[in-house]
């Protein structure tokens, strides 16, 4: 699912969410509540005697970044049901508590994706950017993921086999488009089976949550506190479910609903996207410079003119000023114009790329936005972020789409769903059925009962992870507390409402949660 903050997401986009539909694999929706689904069970409190060596050891310190960083490596095993067979290194880093107050404890933050690198959020934003209370109050700590960034990241493709991936036609008009298409996800997959054999079985969300836990045994912490943005909403809630007694301040910012099966989570983010196009659209042509429709347009009249464009590039794409060569691709503007759908900052940037591709049919500035979704870098290099992601994800959730047929059977609910980019987020969701590894994981309700007050937080018009969901995470935690913010964009603490970085900070810092119904602009 994505970045939590601006920079964060433009400057390398999953998409953190955004991701979550691109890669995530589909399953059939299940029929009945989805309240009747098994709840994830709670590990005993006790460490287990094999484990004890991992939640015992020692961390070395070392300064690291800019000043005022420290980081170390911790050892985490490959698998928990098997701890002799294998250890994966954890890179961890962290800013001490600022003072003079009393220290709270650590604070650990995860920005989404899956696949975004929590070192890079904190040592990005986090540690500058969150409020100067709460650094004071708080050490700060990331804790890359396994298989993400600088913890044994998850390996797939090179960058010009990536490139080659990313420009894929995922709207295939006949045979042949679809046979490529199928060959791309075959090759991505075998990519990541060939370089990634040892950890691709190791990298579910489960796994990740134990971690945590035991690097929280290590920093000296009776309870996790914790801030997760979107995906990392899904990794905060497993940590809850799996560790109920060990739960201190939770924020779930952009929450996912761990109950439901992918194919309705893809279907639902779909929706999502659409609802924060539908706000971009109104807002553009309330502009003099909107591209895609004149004054009085209405938002269905700018899709259409946004998807006769997309059709347009399927059949001609469109230079761009790149040193590798590359043109703007139907599926490459598609990717463009979701990454600008994640922060209403970034609507004037679409408008104006927009505009140079349809008046000066220059692909440049759309290709930027794409390759900041991609983690994509000038010299054609790739951050391991999507390949992470479709790991974790893959793993995550049974089944997936087993044929290009399902998908066209699937189409018209996508379609519905969105009108712009139902098509492409349908396709997209195949990716799972070609993984070489089974599945692990599969939808659950998470309750965590005896934990403390956790605090979702979830934004009305947020594109990735649609409301709907935090919603429906605060009624499944025992202890949920939902904090709404009427707004756009993905996520909300830290993003401009004073309303929401109040109701936050009071939380984490005297654990103060807000009254039921509470609404923020």
């Amino acid at each position: 699912m994505s970045r939590p903050r601006r920079a964060a997401r433009l400057a390398g986009a999953v998409a953190t969410a955004s991701a979550l539909l691109l890669t995530a694999c589909a399953v059939e929706d299940q029929p009945g509540d989805p309240g009747a689904r098994p709840a994830l069970a709670a590990l005993p409190a006790q460490v287990e005697p094999r484990l004890a060596r991992f939640y015992e050891q020692k961390p070395s310190w070392r300064d690291c970044g800019a000043p005022g960083f420290q980081c170390t490596t911790m050892r985490a095993p490959l698998d928990y049901d098997r701890p002799d067979a294998g250890e994966v290194r954890l890179a961890v880093s962290r800013t001490k508590a600022t003072g003079p107050g009393r220290r709270l404890g650590s604070l650990f933050v995860n920005p989404g994706g899956p696949g975004g690198s929590a070192v890079d959020y904190l040592q990005g934003y986090a540690a500058l950017g969150y409020p100067a209370e709460v650094r004071a109050r708080y050490d700060v700590v990331a804790v890359d993921p396994r298989g993400v960034a600088r913890s044994e990241p998850v390996d797939c493709l090179d960058g010009p086999h990536m490139d080659t991936y990313t420009s894929t036609d995922f709207t295939p008009d006949e045979d042949a488009e679809t046979d490529s298409l199928v060959k791309a996800f075959k090759t991505f997959a075998e990519g990541c089976g060939g370089r990634s054999a040892k950890l691709l079985r190791h990298v579910s969300t489960v796994e990740t949550a134990r971690d945590m836990d035991m690097v929280r045994s290590v920093l000296g912490d009776k309870k996790l506190h914790y801030v997760g943005a979107s995906y990392g909403t899904f990794l905060g809630a497993t940590y809850a479910g799996l560790f109920p007694s060990r739960v201190g301040r939770l924020v779930l910012d952009g929450a996912m609903d761990p109950s439901l099966p992918a194919r309705r989570l893809n279907l639902d983010q779909t929706a999502g996207f659409e609802t924060a196009f539908q706000a971009f659209a109104r807002d553009c042509v309330r502009q003099s410079d909107c591209p895609v429709g004149g004054r009085g347009a209405t938002p269905a009249e700018v899709g259409r003119g946004l998807k006769a464009f997309f059709e347009k590039l399927d059949a001609r794409p469109l230079k761009a000023e790149d040193p590798d060569g590359r043109e703007l691709t139907e599926s490459l503007a598609t990717i463009g114009v979701i990454a600008a759908m994640y922060d209403e900052g970034a609507w004037p940037q679409l408008r104006e790329a927009l505009d140079s591709a349809r008046r000066h049919k220059d692909g440049t500035e759309l290709l930027a936005l794409s390759d900041s979704y991609y983690e994509r870098d000038p010299d054609g290099r790739y951050s391991n972020l999507m390949f992470a992601n479709s790991a974790v994800n893959c793993l995550d959730l049974p089944g997936a789409f087993s044929s290009p047929e399902e998908v066209r059977e699937a189409l018209p609910a996508f379609e519905k769903a969105s009108p712009v980019f139902g098509e492409t987020m349908a396709w997209s969701a195949l990716n799972c059925a070609y993984w070489p590894v089974a599945p692990t994981g599969e939808p659950r309700r998470i309750e965590a009962k005896g934990a403390a007050p956790i605090l979702v937080v979830g934004t009305t018009r947020d594109p990735a992870t649609p409301y709907v969901w935090a919603k429906a995470l605060a009624g499944q935690l025992a202890s949920g507390r939902l904090l709404t913010h009427d707004g756009d964009g993905h996520t909300a603490y830290g993003r401009g409402s004073d309303c929401v970085d109040a109701a936050v900070d009071a939380y984490l810092l005297r654990g103060t949660v807000p009254p039921e119904g509470k609404r923020c602009v």
